[in-house]
């Protein structure tokens, strides 16, 4: 990976690391209306195996909670991770592991997930589409993939090419004025 790619995610890291304590005051209503939106259009079933990657302090958990078989929370602050363990020991969640991890080089076996979770994350990272097609290695065949990206961060336009070029065919696009945020549900592409 080229050096200014590792500066761009310490500086991320840096950045989650120092807005850990006060993150779910800034963001709670906006990562729940995305969370909730996401959540509408996808059935969760007792035996799937969930990743969130780039989970944050671990929005998600309070949505699904002990609903699934395992839901995996990965981010690369170990900050916001001692939050979501937080969150989740308040939860008395016993369905949950959270790791330290890199999006980009997840610590998991090729098409081990059932649904997985991205939420504000591509744009903090160096090479969205790398990003993805990491995402898409871990998620079974028939996985609901949900992916945001900053309006801000991303067009529509640039949006969907990104997912194209990674290999994901989205079935559900929101788009809303008021949000902030582009959602796409998608599944990996027939080859």
């Amino acid at each position: 990976m080229r050096k200014d790619a590792w500066a761009m995610k310490r500086r991320a890291i840096k950045h989650y690391d120092s807005l850990a304590e006060i993150y779910d005051s800034l963001y709670r209503e906006e990562q729940a209306a995305k969370i909730r939106t996401a959540l509408e259009s996808l059935t969760l079933r007792r035996t799937d195996h969930v990743l969130d990657v780039g989970c944050g302090t671990g929005f998600l958990l309070e949505q699904i909670g002990n609903s699934v078989r395992l839901t995996v929370e990965a981010d690369a602050s170990r900050k916001l991770l001692k939050t979501a363990a937080a969150r989740s020991k308040y939860l008395n969640l016993f369905t949950t592991l959270l790791i330290r991890a890199d999006a980009d080089y997840l610590p998991f076996r090729n098409e081990t997930f059932d649904k997985i979770f991205a939420f504000t994350l591509l744009q903090n990272m160096p090479d969205p589409v790398a990003t993805l097609q990491e995402i898409t290695r871990v998620a079974k065949k028939e996985s609901a993939i949900v992916v945001t990206g900053l309006k801000k961060s991303f067009c529509e336009e640039k949006f969907k090419s990104l997912l194209a070029e990674a290999k994901l065919e989205p079935f559900i696009t929101f788009l809303s004025e008021h949000e902030k945020d582009i959602i796409s549900v998608c599944r990996k592409a027939e080859k």
